[in-house]
């Protein structure tokens, strides 16, 4: 797995900061699971929820990311679950969530998984050497070693 690595080299050793966006846009389903993802950050595991999410997929609109079943992943992960829920029923970040969607659009984003190392934009699944070389050489461009 490549993002590790890419955390070890260059998030940890305060090089590069990774942000994360929503790119929602498969349908209700998409949403609800973004919208979950980050009812697990305000619990300190957002990355947990994404990654099982990821390793979980069975479809596209098939039911796998039911309000449902995202209550039960977040069980599974040993989320407060009446917290976790409450925070789901709000869906307080579904405005910002449809929000990335329109920037990453805007962007160019058509598909996923899709990376910007500033303004460069990587798209599909790369390996390391691709991303180091494209953060090695904006990191020399801004005069970071």
């Amino acid at each position: 797995m490549v993002a590790p690595e890419l955390v070890k080299q260059y998030v940890d050793t305060g090089k590069v900061k990774l942000v994360w966006r929503d790119f929602a846009w498969i349908g209700e389903e998409s949403r609800q699971a973004a919208q979950a993802a980050r009812c697990a950050g305000r619990q300190g595991k957002f990355w947990e929820y994404h990654d099982y999410l990821f390793n979980n997929q069975r479809g596209e609109n098939r039911g796998q990311f039911s309000p449902a079943n995202l209550r039960q992943f977040a069980s599974t992960l040993g989320l407060d679950t009446g917290e976790f829920d409450a925070c789901l029923e709000r869906a307080e970040d579904i405005p910002s969530i449809q929000q990335e969607l329109a920037t990453a659009r805007a962007r160019g984003v058509s598909a996923t998984p899709s990376f910007f190392v500033n303004d460069q934009r990587l798209v599909g699944a790369r390996g390391i050497e691709a991303f180091n070389q494209a953060i090695d050489a904006e990191l020399a461009r801004v005069g970071v070693r």
